[in-house]
């Protein structure tokens, strides 16, 4: 069973996925292996993800490890509808996601994926595992382990681990070098800035780009801003990455000021009201706000509404105005993730990465099975190392090996000057 826009979408859906499948090298090759291997023989897997041509390909890949898997969308705007269906039409896998779909149904879908009894979880965002914990607190004794995947949800579970709520195993794989170093700066700072150039067609050289969060999706995103000619704000709470952002060329100040200067946003903090009522009269007229972080929190949207003498939807597709004083404000994509509410989020290529790691930190928790107590778990570094060597490979990039010398050299402490 599964719940989808057009079941007629699917041919279409499944070209996608095959598309993405070309630039996914690694995927497929743990794919493969799964086949022969079958760590997940029989166990139900539930996953709370965005439903995109990329996330396809993992789910392919869990079901191919014998995984009985159920999909739900992570966000109302990120789900690809035609993808979506091939999932469920030419994949057989239960898929409950619906562009646009309104709250009820968003969460109705999570409760399907509780209902699945899964034994292990995946997450982007950890709606999935929260809504287990505060709905369905008996579920977690069933389950093995999680992976989460992104910033805002690793925050999250480290907060329910810090208040001794977390009752369940969970790898934050958002954190493993294979994934933030690439998915969060190549990915998101390619598609963000994707996302806003689709819906507003805005010329990026000779903007003020403020970008509010300097980790590594406000690293990625300002850097690909400023390689398009833009002049880059960041705005920071961190004096470390502040002061990171100033020796990478950037100008640091306070939002409150940069709100001025500023000639397209984008917040990538995870954190909610950084853009905020104080904020709004002090934009430029034409200004356009965005957000590229997991929940649409961040600019403080019901603060936008109260403030704007007038709202027109849809003056431009994934684009809403908002007139404060008589200036127009352009939002995008309704203050959810910018670079899937109006873009197709992360290539390929990158997403191959993540989501190799997710699928060999899933075998991992299998392996380790009553063994792991509940806790947020950094992804093992043999896991770290084959994801990275499979794509060096597939990208036919060779690497230096140390001697037996070198290696002694290392590992000694008497060498020295």
């Amino acid at each position: 069973m599964s719940d989808v826009k057009d079941k007629g979408l699917a041919p279409e859906g499944k070209r996608r996925i095959e598309w993405a499948e070309r630039d996914m090298p690694v995927l497929r090759s743990i794919r493969e292996e799964f086949a022969k291997t079958k760590p997940f023989d029989g166990m139900n897997f539930s996953a709370c993800l965005h439903v995109t041509a990329e996330t396809a390909n993992l789910m392919r890949t869990l079901k191919a490890g014998g995984g009985n898997v159920l999909l739900v969308a992570s966000n109302p705007l990120s789900t690809q509808d035609d993808v979506a269906a091939s999932l469920s039409v030419d994949f057989g896998i239960p898929t409950y996601a619906i562009r646009g779909e309104d709250k009820e149904t968003f969460f109705n879908h999570i409760e399907a994926a509780i209902a699945h009894d899964p034994v292990i979880t995946m997450d982007d965002g950890a709606d999935l595992i929260t809504t287990i914990h505060e709905k369905h607190p008996g579920k977690a004794a069933n389950i093995m382990g999680s992976m989460e995947e992104t910033t805002t949800g690793v925050i999250r579970l480290r907060a329910m681990a810090k208040d001794g709520a977390l009752k369940i195993p969970v790898v934050a794989v958002n954190d493993a070098k294979t994934k933030n170093m690439f998915d969060n700066r190549y990915g998101t700072g390619q598609s963000t800035l994707d996302g806003i150039i689709r819906a507003t067609g805005a010329l990026i050289a000779g903007k003020t780009v403020v970008v509010a969060g300097y980790g590594w999706c406000g690293k990625g995103f300002a850097m690909r801003a400023k390689g398009m000619g833009a002049h880059v704000i960041v705005t920071e709470i961190d004096s470390i990455k502040a002061l990171e952002a100033v020796m990478d060329g950037f100008e640091v100040m306070p939002m409150e000021k940069a709100a001025a200067k500023g000639d397209i946003f984008c917040t990538v903090t995870g954190d909610i009201n950084v853009i905020d009522r104080k904020h709004f009269p002090l934009l430029k007229d034409g200004a356009i706000l965005s957000n590229s972080g997991h929940f649409d929190v961040e600019i403080n949207l019901k603060a936008l509404a109260e403030t704007a003498e007038s709202v027109t939807k849809d003056v431009n597709r994934n684009v809403d105005e908002y007139v404060i004083n008589g200036k127009r404000i352009y939002l995008v994509g309704e203050g959810r993730l910018v670079n899937l509410a109006a873009a197709e989020g992360h290539p390929a290529s990158v997403m191959d990465m993540s989501f190799a790691t997710q699928a060999l930190a899933s075998e991992w928790v299998v392996r380790n099975k009553g063994k792991l107590t509940p806790g947020v778990y950094e992804v093992d570094e043999s896991i770290e190392k084959r994801v990275a060597d499979f794509k060096l490979a597939s990208m036919g990039v060779s690497i230096d090996t140390l001697t037996d010398e070198q290696k002694k050299y290392l590992e000694s402490w008497t060498e020295g000057t």
